[in-house]
């Protein structure tokens, strides 16, 4: 046992003797470990984001968009859409949304010519939309039944839209649309899963047929599926508007994006992780290189410790333990700069942190045998030397 530690005390020492050197050969099994650690970290605390936010916001989502056939330019829904979905035995719920073109909304004088060139959407809603995609309301209301009798001009603008207005909770504010002006009585809360909506503008449809001649023709149905039934309900929005006629209807769940994100993670993750494996492959042939060179430098203590009856097992078990002790400290490094990195990304993106610390031992082994393989030679190479030898080279 006493040999042990006194072999283990002449490795430590030939490390700390050195530091500079240890600190650059320790730099491969740290970066290797910090990018493996923090490529699971970093991917699965962003999966387990997309969890929450698909655990909140439903997987029952569905947009149904009309095609091309049912008009030319600006294609429309037959105008009983919502009524043909809800008829669906496997629909919950179903709202409506009429795309208005050719309408400027200006949040002040003085922009119309920033809005011409980039127009903001404006849509005539239905009553139900907000409890159709599970969004609150952040500010006022949502439009009612009033609004749809008496074609009130009121309007409710979208989160993204407040922001760039720099709309205040309370305040009495118009938008102007096409030279009318709306009174906006609330802003919707921001839709994860159809973004899009974040930035319009939403009046009733009586409004929109008084002030704007259109003829109500939804464009764009949104529906909620029984838990379960999603994939099938898509299925059938289709046949069930167009009642198996010629008329084109386009379908998407809109969280189906967010599962292809976390699929990419995946990607993303194995590409981190053999970046990872190749940092510590290099990092080896530098542990390699510099205790190849160190035992040329180290000669003559090589030749003393020979001399004085060390055999050639104790010098290459030398070399192979300061080999061991670089992985296992540039190992435990590398895991705690990489976890150190995940908290911090994860912190300002507002991630859950989710951590598989399982995995350490695993990451940092791997960096020990890096380590270890890239040490044999410069062991055997030390314990080779003859004393008379290290008088030449020294």
């Amino acid at each position: 046992m006493s040999r042990l530690r006194d072999l283990l005390n002449v490795a430590w020492a030939g490390l700390t003797a050195r530091k500079t050197r240890t600190l650059l050969i320790m730099l491969g099994p740290i970066v290797g470990v910090a990018a493996m650690v923090g490529a699971v970290g970093l991917t699965e605390s962003a999966k387990g984001d997309l969890k929450a936010k698909l655990s909140q916001l439903g997987t029952t989502l569905i947009e149904a968009d009309a095609g091309g056939t049912f008009g030319q330019q600006n294609p429309t829904f037959p105008s009983d859409a919502v009524a043909r979905t809800t008829a669906i035995p496997t629909v919950a719920a179903a709202a409506a949304v009429a795309q208005l073109s050719g309408i400027v909304a200006l949040p002040s004088a003085g922009s119309k010519d920033y809005y011409d060139a980039f127009p903001v959407p404006v849509q005539a809603a239905d009553l139900a939309l907000p409890q159709v995609l599970q969004v609150p309301m952040i500010d006022g209301r949502w439009l009612d039944q009033a609004d749809e009798t008496t074609g009130t001009r009121a309007a409710v603008i979208g989160a993204g839209l407040a922001q760039q207005y720099g709309y205040l909770p309370g305040e009495l504010r118009s938008i102007r649309l096409n030279n009318i002006d709306y009174g906006v009585v609330g802003v919707l809360g921001r839709v994860e899963l159809e973004p899009g909506l974040d930035n319009a503008v939403f009046i009733s449809e009586t409004a929109a047929k008084n002030d704007f001649l259109t003829n109500g023709d939804p464009t764009t149905v949104y529906i909620r599926a029984k838990p379960g039934h999603t994939r099938a309900t898509a299925d059938a929005l289709p046949t069930a508007i167009n009642l198996g006629g010629p008329e084109s209807v386009s379908t998407k769940v809109p969280s189906d994006a967010l599962a292809a994100s976390a699929q990419a993670d995946k990607t993303l993750q194995q590409t981190a992780l053999f970046a990872g494996l190749l940092a510590l492959a290099v990092g080896g042939l530098g542990i390699a290189n510099v205790m190849s060179i160190s035992v040329i430098q180290r000669s003559s203590e090589i030749g003393i410790r020979r001399a004085v009856g060390h055999t050639r097992s104790k010098i290459a078990s030398q070399f192979l333990l300061e080999a061991l002790f670089v992985g296992v400290l540039g190992g435990l490094l590398g895991a705690v700069l990489g976890t150190g990195i995940v908290y911090f990304i994860s912190h300002l993106a507002k991630w859950v942190v989710v951590m598989d610390y399982r995995r350490m031992p695993v990451w940092i082994g791997l960096a020990v045998g890096a380590s270890v393989i890239a040490g044999l030679w410069p062991s055997i190479k030390a314990a080779r030397l003859e004393p008379l030898a290290t008088l030449r080279l020294g």
